[in-house]
């Protein structure tokens, strides 16, 4: 007999248990290893340090049992696992500041800011029910990303370190890098504008050597964003924070129209302000001089400004070899900033290149569920502000590690969850926490309808299971376990639910457009995805 049953899909939350217990294995183990090696015993805050860091891994996973069930149930572990990476190499180089005399007190300021940042993780998990709301904001969050990006230079309040001007004082704390809560509140301006005005971006204008060119009108937004980051780039002399907001904005117009022509455009634009910015600004010719001319002696001994730090991450990356020196057997306290810009060049002198790529693998994966979650979700803003945030997390990285592999020039951005930086590890919290609430709406199953037609009528579902009688044909090929079998309405039904006594009204809005649909404000009922059927009939 064949019986309509609800398959409720698996929220995969105990899979992300054992992944859990994976993450919190690397950093507990690499922080060991750290004492074993440089003192020859555990050190004396390993269990503190340990229920610490399990305290706050599980309670954010509860807080994803009980407000998004249905999240991504890979990010939290990748997040968790860079997060105590990161910790324990901070922890290994105050060791070695600590024999020098000099300023040792890092790696507990960074584990307070882990608790502060998994805080503000939960709150957004807690308190945004649903990432649409955000949509709603749109033009408040671009007022708080500009407000954020000029508060460097309010006099009194901004602070200049290292030739940028970036940071802010407040009361008794170093500094905050603002710059690093701006960039999730303009993706939230960018998709809640380009999802509105994606039409007129992607209507095509002149066609020039087979590539449809936006019309001129069309280039106000683009134009605005490069004159945005340029400012950034010579008043606050970011370059990393520039080339970041310039990158996000363009990414996400492409993934809104699909039109090559505006990341082409883009990369001109973003090229032709660098040129100009390193022909008539020094800082930022320093920046050139120190990629293009790394070894010769006046750029290396030049202070400051020289690329004596450059070549010295290089030579620690070198020395490490293959497959590193050991978690604090190393030297990479010989390079200025190891805690923070330069890490990367630290994990790769200790871990050597088999540990940095598998550091970039765990980097991959977080950025890749990110584009999932982008391409699974259903409404357009959603979709714009995954890929969007998913995009900084890739692009950030490779920013960082190409700075310091030489590949591009210097930056001054950190590695995202590892680099020593209060603002930066709040930042990134807070971007998975939007990731893994957009990827709960995603994946998240659509309501139970009142009735699915079938070749042989309406079948009622959401109740007690009706009773199906198979046919002859059925019976005889229906032996063994019993197999789940997705419902599928015929394009040509006999009878539609209005006729069957049920009533089932046309939601508001409901998309045409198969990418976008249903960006004016979609109801609960167009949540979910393929992977996720909640009907079945199940055969026994």
């Amino acid at each position: 007999m064949a019986t309509v049953t609800q398959a409720r899909p698996s929220t995969r939350r105990w899979s992300e248990v054992g992944l859990l217990v994976i993450a919190l294995g690397l950093g507990i183990y690499a922080y060991a290893q750290v004492g074993l090696n440089t003192e020859g015993t555990v050190p004396a805050n390993m269990v503190g340090y340990s229920i610490g860091m399990v305290v706050l891994a599980g309670a954010l996973h509860g807080i994803l049992r009980w407000r998004a069930p249905y999240a991504d149930p890979v990010m939290l572990p990748a997040a968790v696992a860079l997060n105590g990476i990161g910790l324990a190499m901070i922890y290994r180089l105050d060791y070695s500041y600590a024999l020098r005399g000099q300023e040792a007190t890092f790696a507990p300021r960074q584990f307070v800011w882990t608790v502060v940042s998994v805080a503000a993780a939960a709150a957004v998990l807690i308190f945004l029910r649903d990432h649409r709301t955000l949509r709603r904001y749109t033009y408040t969050a671009l007022i708080v990303g500009l407000v954020l990006l000029v508060l460097p230079l309010v006099p009194g309040l901004g602070v200049t370190i290292n030739g940028a001007q970036i940071w802010i004082r407040l009361g008794s704390f170093a500094s905050f890098q603002p710059g690093e809560l701006a960039k999730i509140a303009l993706a939230i301006f960018f998709a809640g504008y380009l999802v509105t005005h994606r039409d007129n971006l992607a209507l095509a204008g002149p066609k020039v050597l087979g590539v449809h060119l936006p019309r001129a009108r069309d280039l106000g937004p683009i134009l605005l964003a490069w004159a945005v980051s340029l400012a950034v780039l010579i008043f606050e002399r970011d370059l990393g924070t520039s080339l970041l907001f310039f990158g996000m904005f363009v990414a996400m117009l492409y993934i809104a129209t699909e039109r090559l022509s505006w990341v082409l455009i883009g990369v001109v634009l973003f090229a032709g302000g660098a040129i100009a910015a390193a022909t008539l600004f020094p800082h930022v010719q320093a920046r050139f001089d120190v990629w293009l001319h790394p070894l010769d002696p006046t750029v290396y001994e030049r202070s400051p400004g020289g690329s004596f730090q450059l070549v010295q991450g290089l030579f620690g990356m070198a020395n490490g070899g293959l497959m590193g020196t050991g978690w604090g057997l190393g030297y990479p306290y010989l390079v200025p900033y190891a805690n923070s810009d330069f890490i990367i060049a630290s994990l790769g002198e200790e871990l050597g290149l088999t540990g940095l790529l598998a550091i970039l693998a765990i980097y991959l994966v977080l950025a890749q569920r990110g584009l999932r979650t982008g391409i699974g979700v259903r409404d357009g803003f959603g979709k714009l502000l995954a890929s969007g945030l998913a995009f900084v997390i890739a692009f950030q990285t490779f920013v960082v590690v190409g700075g310091v592999t030489g590949l591009i020039p210097l930056t001054g951005l950190t590695a995202p969850f590892l680099a020593y930086g209060g603002s930066s590890l709040l930042a990134n919290w807070m971007i998975v926490a939007l990731l893994l609430r957009i990827s709960d709406g995603a994946r998240r199953p659509a309501p139970l309808a009142g009735v699915v037609p079938s070749a042989g009528g309406a079948v009622p579902l959401g109740g007690p299971a009706a009773a199906v009688q198979p046919t002859d044909a059925e019976a005889t090929t229906t032996s063994g376990p019993p197999v789940a079998v997705a419902v599928v309405a015929p394009v040509s039904a006999p009878a539609t639910p209005a006729e069957h006594g049920v009533s089932r009204p046309k939601p508001p809005n409901e998309p045409t457009n198969p990418v976008f649909g249903g960006d004016a404000g979609r109801g609960d009922a167009g949540r979910g995805d393929d992977e996720n059927p909640t009907q079945a009939v199940r055969l026994s």
